[in-house]
């Protein structure tokens, strides 16, 4: 169980988080997160989990269009023609994570968690998820008005969703 998260997250979603990470490391895999509206939290949950540290290669936390580039090196053309919250973005930061570690999985997370500026989607996230000599998979969410933390909760439970749904098809 996550001892870090574990007053802020709910049971089932700490019980998921072990059950992946224990699957991870059965089969011999790593993953490394990209993560911008949740802070680190998903680095936090995954690597929180005892006995299963092996599966966890980097996170990184890049908030602004300079992190994205410099750390994950996201060609400044795509940052220019399209918005830091937008599917190439999630995209993009899913695949930087993964060429510069040495995970076999990477998920990358961008998103509104609270009030942006005018014309900005309040809840909206974008989710890539990325595997070596694979395109990534993209998925998007309205969470709408939840607030800050409950929008990184929702994100947290989507991101889970991924990867569990990456390592059906592994």
């Amino acid at each position: 169980m996550s001892e870090t998260l574990e007053p802020a997250l709910p049971d089932h979603l700490d019980e998921q988080a072990e059950r992946l990470m224990h699957a991870i490391c059965d089969r011999g895999l790593k993953i490394a997160t990209a993560e911008s509206c949740t802070g680190g939290m998903f680095a936090a949950l995954m690597t929180d989990i005892e006995g299963c540290g092996h599966g966890f290669d980097r996170g990184f936390v890049t908030y602004s269009k300079a992190a994205k580039r410099e750390l994950l090196g996201i060609d400044p053309d795509v940052l220019d023609r399209n918005d830091a919250v937008s599917e190439p973005v999630a995209r993009a930061m899913a695949e930087g994570a993964l060429h510069r570690s040495e995970a076999d999985i990477a998920i990358g997370v961008t998103g509104f968690a609270g009030p942006g500026e005018p014309g900005c989607e309040e809840g909206l996230v974008h989710f890539a998820l990325a595997r070596r000599d694979r395109p990534a998979n993209h998925r998007a969410e309205h969470f709408g008005a939840a607030g800050r933390g409950p929008v990184r909760v929702k994100s947290l439970k989507v991101m889970l969703e991924l990867l569990e749904q990456a390592l059906r098809e592994e």
